[in-house]
């Protein structure tokens, strides 16, 4: 761990205290950074590729556990770090518990089918959800709390209430990983989940997950204008894609499945981008992530500058880039699938959230830089090989995103 870099290296260590600000002025030594992220990879890679819910279960352990530490190891501003980290856990716990039990109510649901034992894997509860003589409640109720479970790792409304905290306390590579990494196990696991063990009830889960998905928009778009802090702003805005992906999940057909697998990949590339491009505008205390602080930076560096304003009008779904086509990719199956009011509120809340994100546009490049005004730092190879695939990617998704579109729609028939 570098003198001054993002990451302490053990985050047991107590705020403030005396061994804290030993390691903080060490260099070298070992980090816990690096076996975390693996653990949490390898569960993200078990939660999507499962075939039952307790194995589902297991991995979303392995990887939540990592992810609440890795949370707690920001070098600078220590309390908060470890306060998000708390916040995370705390939050995380509930969910979980809530998942286990939804668990426990479809195996009750599963028993009693005909020439079949009970289970909880995926096939076991399709056969249930048509044939079973037990209780539809054991059913809904089964459905409901897997979905809690799952929607807090997408982050969405109403269970998105930690992402702004934790987005802002962790270091700013882990709430990129998070960002990107998370949203694709939660949405896999979604996808999985409502797509092949409960394909036999979409009916019924179709409204209240179409609720669901309008309230994250409208809570994303609405709140990231009140934002005054870059890394706050890009957790709502995470928060409001959610609700985009949403749309695709609830599109039934194979076309709705490959366009929000789409739209994962596009989105992970940028938002990398977005958070690179965050760590290198810094001060003397650390990273400058007060929007008022980046007021004419691109006055000060305008290549960033431009990066950051390419990557952000990505988000706001401008065309040419891939936030256009990923919109495109869930919003027409959904459109065609009858979800006309989802794609409408989809529109209306895009148009919404695009004012924070030109906001910042604005304020880069027609304010003066002031003595406050950060410098951005010469990135690394590591953050500059980040920076660069996540623009190419964005760029080339948006042009060209027919390999891709055809990569998804061939990997759909693997998710169902």
């Amino acid at each position: 761990v570098e003198r001054g870099g993002a990451f302490v290296a053990h985050a047991a260590i107590t705020a403030e205290s005396a061994e804290d600000r030993r390691q903080a002025e060490s260099a070298g030594g070992t980090t816990e950074v690096y076996p975390l992220a693996t653990f949490a990879i390898g569960g993200m890679l078990i939660f999507v590729a499962a075939n039952d819910l307790l194995t589902m279960f297991i991995a979303l352990e392995v990887f939540s556990l990592p992810l609440y530490l890795l949370c707690a190891l920001a070098r600078r501003r220590r309390l908060l770090s470890q306060e998000a980290a708390l916040k995370y856990f705390m939050l995380g716990a509930y969910s979980s518990a809530f998942f286990l039990f939804g668990v426990a109510l479809i195996y009750g649901f599963t028993s009693g089918i005909p020439g079949r034992s009970a289970g909880v894997d995926f096939a076991t509860i399709n056969a249930a959800v048509n044939e079973s003589p037990a209780s539809r409640v054991l059913l809904f109720a089964g459905m409901a709390l897997l979905a809690i479970g799952l929607l807090f790792k997408a982050a969405a409304a109403p269970f998105h209430v930690w992402t702004p905290d934790v987005y802002q306390g962790a270091p700013t590579p882990v709430t990129a990983f998070m960002a990107a990494c998370t949203k694709v196990a939660a949405f896999g696991a979604l996808l999985r989940v409502f797509h092949v063990a409960f394909a036999s009830a979409s009916w019924d889960f179709t409204p209240v997950l179409g609720v669901v998905a309008v309230l994250t928009m409208l809570v994303g778009a609405v709140l990231a204008v009140t934002q005054t802090d870059i890394k706050r702003l890009l957790a709502y805005s995470s928060i409001a894609n959610a609700g985009y992906l949403l749309v695709g999940v609830l599109a039934p057909s194979k076309d709705g499945l490959s366009g929000t697998m789409f739209y994962l990949v596009a989105y992970g590339f940028s938002v990398l981008a977005a958070f690179a491009v965050v760590t290198l505008v810094r001060d003397g205390d650390g990273e400058a992530t007060h929007l008022s602080r980046w007021a004419g930076l691109g006055r000060r560096s305008p290549f960033f500058a431009s990066v950051f304003t390419f990557i952000l009008l990505a988000f706001a779904g401008i065309p040419l880039t891939s936030g256009f086509t990923s919109k495109f990719a869930v919003f027409g199956p959904a459109l065609a699938e009858g979800r006309a009011w989802l794609v409408v509120a989809g529109v209306l809340t895009s148009m919404v959230l695009a004012f924070p994100y030109l906001r910042v546009v604005v304020m880069m490049w027609l304010s003066e830089p002031g003595e406050s005004t950060p410098t951005v730092a010469v990135p690394g190879g590591l953050t500059s090989a980040a920076l660069m695939i996540g623009v190419l990617a964005t760029l080339v998704l948006g042009v060209a995103p027919a390999p891709l579109l055809d990569l998804a729609t061939g990997a759909a028939e693997f998710v169902r």
